[in-house]
């Protein structure tokens, strides 16, 4: 099953990279807001991978983010984003992925996140470890915020959704060493799995955009829940770190929460 996870979420990442080459501004549209891009190339990349998984499980769900649900309470479901970061994808900058997670009775097993532009596929299936172009990876040993390489997003405020993460930024970004923001949920994910990232978090996030890339982080001795440290992700916001950081993270938003409330 890996195997194949992988291999498809590679092909799908061929086919979004060479549609970028070929990308004209008529295949270029907005959702919600001017700042929340979609591209034909997204969907031609989630046609491409439901097609695989119908061909080769014809009896599995699937759960797309340009196409919607299908069957998505069988037993083995499927949660896809096509291209995880399409505003990059559009600039031509390097930070988007494939993102392709199965889940099994409400459990996700297997997941790939790949990124075409840097050629590394994450990989992870439950109990099994989580792997970058095959290698083992495990998250970093940061153990104090004021040391840490903090990963966020700003998709709650281009959506002008509450909460809204710049009511958390200050808080945070006094507490760590850094803080850097790339795009692509799924690859911040992963690259806390890596440890070149020791936590991540972020709001108005959706299924697709984080089931593959949570499934590697724990594989890789991570920890995700919500900002107040249940299991309520990602609907109520989403932190992921190490392990180790998790509890000062966590405070930061109780602190924060306190002051504001």
């Amino acid at each position: 099953m890996i195997d194949f996870i992988g291999q498809l979420a590679v092909a799908a990442g061929n086919l979004a990279e060479e549609g970028r080459r070929s990308l004209a501004a008529e295949d270029i549209r907005c959702k919600a807001s001017s700042a929340d891009l979609v591209t034909a190339v997204d969907r031609r990349v989630e046609e491409f991978i439901s097609a695989e998984i119908r061909g080769r499980y014809p009896g599995h769900g699937l759960f797309g983010e340009e196409t919607g649900s299908s069957g998505d309470t069988a037993e083995h479901c499927w949660i896809i984003d096509p291209i995880d970061g399409t505003t990059s994808f559009v600039h031509g900058f390097p930070y988007y992925s494939v993102s392709i997670a199965l889940r099994h009775r409400g459990r996700m097993v297997a997941g790939a996140v790949y990124a075409p532009m840097l050629r590394e596929l994450f990989t992870a299936e439950a109990g099994a470890g989580a792997r970058l172009n095959g290698r083992p990876i495990r998250v970093s040993e940061c153990g104090e915020l004021r040391n840490a390489l903090l990963a966020t997003g700003f998709g709650c405020v281009r959506a002008r959704m509450r909460p809204d993460n710049f009511e958390f930024l200050p808080e945070i970004t006094r507490s760590v060493r850094d803080i850097r923001r790339c795009g692509s949920a799924a690859l911040d994910l992963c690259n806390v799995a890596a440890g070149r990232f020791d936590g991540y978090w972020e709001f108005a996030l959706q299924l697709y955009d984080i089931a593959a890339g949570a499934l590697i982080l724990a594989e890789a001795g991570g920890r995700v829940t919500d900002t107040s440290g249940g299991a309520a992700w990602p609907e109520n916001g989403l932190a992921a770190t190490n392990s180790r950081l998790h509890p000062a993270l966590l405070e930061c938003f109780r602190k924060n929460r306190r002051i504001s409330g």
